[in-house]
């Protein structure tokens, strides 16, 4: 028998060419492909429950006799069949059913079903259960065996059905007796499983398997894998920092007395903090290899001063800096605060956005690809394939988790070939939890700015049902009357700009007939720049009290005169997004309250984000807590950032593995390289996502 990495799946019973293409959509190639494509969950098959014992709400295999079975012509028509074991009735409801399927329901017909039990208009009752007909029992005991192991719930493409992939993966355990595969974890460590022995039990758990620790992801066999796929995981973003490594970097040696003069123009002095992101950036800029540097702080730590500081690095040394943003806003911002920094250097700036056409932008295009613009920022229209630097030398990121890797990546391939990579310096003010920039961004170096200038005044956050309203319009109100400015937050559950829109327009009119005597502004993501622009400079120039807004406030706008912010419906957002929305306030020296008013009744999990943001305005914790609550996936973006959909891994149940996968993966590094691309491979395959531009 040939072994089960060379051994393609078309050698399988059952497997012609449309089944192998399906399989192929889901990276099932060879046989050892099955093996590693897990189940997600279990259902217990393993025995027999009499119906008398059902509990509503539990998946239960039952076993009795037809008595009656009819169509039923209520609000859906539906086959009703009754279904009796001696000790108990149970109703087993079809709503899509054929005129032989009730034939075959009729009474005296003996059926073993699988399904949830539900409360029903009938009682207890099973929606399209899985069920055969079956022989009678002998002296009570089911005279066919039940299931000798837990039935795995694969993950599926749309074609391949369940019963369909537990044939296809018994196959595949049939070839694991006699063809074991490859263990690429080095030798000698200790690991909870041996691999073909966690492979087999994952795939048909025996029927005393703790569920619990299955579900949670905590078995012994479960670790095994799991371990192994954040190693491969690893390794191929070192692999990927290796690759950039190769090609080089221009060198940008300090100029420390262009750094001087610049800071001595500042109304502020940077913090400890800044000084030491500073130096490390510095230190990075001036060897000859890509910086890849990862700047996180909270929100109003100071990364945009860090971000002058390395374009001037750049710019000084005869280079071109990229300064790419998520948002026009933002983009916009940046803009505003560079031009008023470099304007006594005399440094050439240049704006590219999607909105800049025609002849402006064909202007803009020519001084960038001429090398006249040295600092250059805009949106994601930065790395648009008309666009050419002269001197790409660093590619400044914000708000990194808002970008996709490709992206980040594609704007460095806009350097020329024989300048090397440009240096990359990616930014975000949503902290990121240890743990899981450990998997995300093991390519990169990271810097934590943990301090906020001094003066900063901690946000106070109350939670306060939505039925107290018209008292939260009232302290606006108030917070007005004396001279302070607000903001009013607008969230839908629907991610349409129109939508919001509307909703944010309704709110901006009813708070203007509530509160006559106050200046009321509204911005959203579908205004024209300028008419934004407009909005933002007369809130901030103070000629507004109130700001009705949508999420689109959520970085980079500075009013230090607004104190007091209301997020409506606040249990729609991530944990992040909250705390990111919550420091528009807090930048002047008054006391600033953040009010989240929400629509009861909150959820558990609604209750838990809310409760987290009122008792800490730290952005790390809170960073912990959202992953905790929400999962990677939520937290990051998974499909922007390029965080691989694990397998088996997860996060944070698996957290307690990182330092070991680490340790891992510079031992396979430096003793045993030859495991690294194989490891890479099983566990990647074709879809690895972080090599490829």
């Amino acid at each position: 028998m040939a072994g089960i990495a060379s051994t393609p799946v078309r050698e399988l019973r059952g497997v012609g060419p449309a089944l192998a293409a399906k399989l192929a959509d889901c990276g099932v190639h060879r046989v050892e492909d099955l093996l590693f494509h897990l189940p997600l969950r279990y259902q217990d098959r393993t025995r027999v429950t009499p119906i008398g014992a059902l509990r509503e709400g539990v998946d239960a295999v039952v076993e009795g006799e037809i008595r009656a079975a009819d169509v039923v012509f209520g609000r859906r028509r539906s086959l009703v069949a009754r279904l009796q074991d001696g000790s108990g009735t149970v109703t087993l409801r079809f709503f899509h059913f054929s005129a032989a399927q009730k034939n075959n329901l009729s009474p005296g017909t003996r059926l073993r079903c699988f399904g949830q039990v539900r409360r029903g208009g009938s009682g207890l009752e099973m929606y399209h259960p899985e069920y055969r007909q079956v022989a009678g029992s002998v002296a009570g005991e089911p005279r066919e065996p039940v299931e000798d192991a837990l039935t795995p719930i694969y993950p599926t493409t749309a074609g391949i059905g369940q019963s369909q992939w537990r044939k296809l993966c018994g196959q595949a355990l049939t070839h694991l007796r006699h063809s074991q595969p490859a263990d690429l974890l080095p030798p000698g460590h200790r690991y909870p499983y041996a691999l073909a022995e966690a492979i087999q039990y994952l795939h048909a758990p025996p029927p005393d398997a703790p569920l619990e620790m299955l579900r949670e992801g905590r078995h012994p066999a479960q670790l095994r894998l799991a371990l192994e796929e954040l190693v491969a995981h690893h390794l191929s973003l070192r692999g990927l920092r290796a690759q950039q490594q190769q090609e080089g970097a221009p060198a940008l040696p300090p100029r420390e007395a262009l750094l001087r003069a610049f800071l001595e123009t500042l109304s502020f002095s940077p913090t400890a903090a800044q000084q030491r992101v500073l130096g490390e950036i510095a230190e990075d800029l001036a060897r000859p290899l890509p910086m890849l540097r990862l700047v996180q702080g909270d929100v109003g730590s100071g990364k945009t001063l860090v971000a002058a500081g390395a374009a001037l690095q750049g710019v000084a040394n005869g280079y071109q800096v990229a300064i790419m943003a998520p948002t026009e806003i933002l983009a916009e911002q940046h803009w505003r605060t560079f031009s008023q920094w470099f304007a006594p250097l005399s440094i050439r700036m240049e704006w590219l956005s999607g909105r800049t056409r025609g002849r402006q932008r064909t202007a803009a295009l020519a001084r960038i690809a001429g090398g006249e613009a040295a600092l250059v920022i805009g949106t994601h229209a930065l790395f648009q394939a008309d666009v050419a630097f002269s001197r790409l030398g660093l590619v400044i990121v914000d708000e990194q988790h808002r970008f996709g890797v490709h992206q980040r990546l594609a704007l460095t391939e806009k350097a020329a070939p024989e300048e090397g990579r440009p240096h990359q310096l990616v930014m975000t003010a949503t902290p990121i939890p240890r743990t899981l920039s450990m998997v995300a961004y093991a390519d990169l170096d990271c810097s934590v700015i943990d301090e906020l200038p001094p003066g900063r005044q901690p946000v106070s956050t109350a939670l306060v049902d939505s039925s107290r309203r018209a008292e939260v319009v009232e302290r606006v109100a108030d917070a007005c009357a004396g001279g302070r400015q607000a903001y009013w937050v607008c969230t839908l559950i629907e991610e349409s700009d129109a939508l919001q829109a509307q909703a944010a327009e309704a709110t901006a009119e009813e708070l203007r007939q509530a509160l006559p005597q106050l200046q009321v502004g509204l911005v959203h993501g579908r205004l024209k720049p300028a008419e934004k622009d407009a909005v933002m400079a007369a809130f901030k120039a103070g000629d507004l009290a109130l700001l009705v807004a949508t999420t689109v406030i959520e970085v980079g706008v500075d009013v230090p005169n607004a104190s007091l912010m209301i997020i409506e419906n606040p249990e729609r957002l991530g944990l992040a997004q909250l705390h990111q929305l919550r420091g528009r306030v807090g930048r002047g020296s008054d006391a600033s309250h953040c009010v989240l008013l929400y629509q009861s009744p909150l959820s558990a999990s609604g209750r838990q984000r809310l409760g987290a943001l009122r008792e800490s305005t730290d952005g790390f914790y809170i960073a912990e807590k959202d992953l905790e609550l929400r999962g990677p996936g939520e937290v990051l973006g998974t499909r922007q950032t390029g965080l691989m959909e694990f397998r088996i891994a997860e996060l944070p149940t698996h957290n307690h593995l990182l330092d070991e996968v680490q340790a891992l993966a510079e031992l396979i590094g430096e003793r045993y390289p030859g495991l690294a691309e194989p490891l890479v491979q099983r566990w990647t395959g074709s879809a690895r996502q972080f090599a490829k531009v």
